[in-house]
């Protein structure tokens, strides 16, 4: 069965509901005692939910110190020795750099001293030892809530490419050029040249998506998503030839798109 798709009429509103979702959530999570697991992607997709949230932390006092915020994949590169190593932090394209200034210090911020994010709880997975991520997001209870994105032009979700296995788990993947062009897009650092968007990455895997979370928010927005809406709006199961379609087969699924998106979709032709 297809999701039902809620439609708002900008980026702000979208954000806005996913970031009241979130809110609830940390509510209910500390009156339970325990931890709220947020599953993040980078990029442009969720960045109106983050900006939110900011802002119900700061209106409403929220506390976040169990708030736990789990990156879902970051850029690799070449170390001194030859092994794969996360990019720079620095570096404007570091998943590492983003989940620090774009999603923990506005909620610091907006949350007020003592009240913020703890640092050992935004996490990345590890290159050197990938399989050990999925064990700790099962040991800390799974994902409260995975904030989704799709590729524009192939489908990827975190870094799954195109053909990603059903059953993947967190690894280390090569970045096709279609996922690796739509990056050039999310990232006006790269300058528009190819050759500078790294040709590896560390990402959750379609399982670790599907089997962790309780609930998932797939969030499309913007006309250029035009064609990921239309798979996506379609979707009733996973479909390796667009990974996003994922979210279909999770507990909970919900499906939040803009105006432009929704109506930039045209019918997926039947395969």
């Amino acid at each position: 069965m297809t999701v039902e798709p809620e439609v708002f009429d900008t980026p702000d509103e979208l954000g806005g509901r996913v970031a009241r979702m979130i809110a609830d959530g940390l509510v209910a999570a500390r009156e339970a005692g325990r931890p709220y697991v947020l599953g993040c992607p980078g990029g442009r997709s969720a960045a109106p939910a983050y900006a939110a949230l900011a802002d119900l932390v700061h209106m409403e006092r929220l506390d976040l110190d169990h708030l736990v915020v789990v990156m879902m994949d970051d850029y690799l590169v070449s170390g001194p020795d030859g092994t794969l190593v996360h990019e720079l932090p620095q570096a404007p394209h570091s998943c590492i750099r983003f989940g620090r200034e774009e999603i923990v210090r506005p909620l610091d911020d907006a949350a007020g001293a003592g009240r913020g994010v703890r640092p050992e709880n935004l996490w990345f997975p590890d290159p050197a030892d990938p399989a050990a991520y999925d064990d700790r997001i099962r040991d800390v209870g799974g994902i409260d809530l995975f904030l989704l994105a799709s590729g524009s032009s192939d489908g990827h979700i975190a870094f799954n490419p195109a053909g990603a296995a059903r059953d993947s788990r967190t690894r280390v993947v090569e970045l096709p050029d279609s996922t690796r062009r739509d990056n050039l897009a999310t990232f006006p650092s790269f300058g528009g040249d190819l050759s500078r968007v790294p040709r590896h990455g560390v990402t959750v895997g379609i399982d670790t998506i599907a089997a962790s979370s309780r609930s998932v928010a797939m969030l499309v927005h913007g006309r250029e998503k035009g064609r990921a809406a239309a798979h996506l709006l379609a979707a009733d199961t996973y479909d390796p030839s667009w990974p996003a379609t994922v979210f279909a087969d999770c507990v909970d699924p919900h499906l939040f798109l803009d105006s432009e998106a929704f109506a930039a979709a045209e019918p997926v032709p039947a395969r």
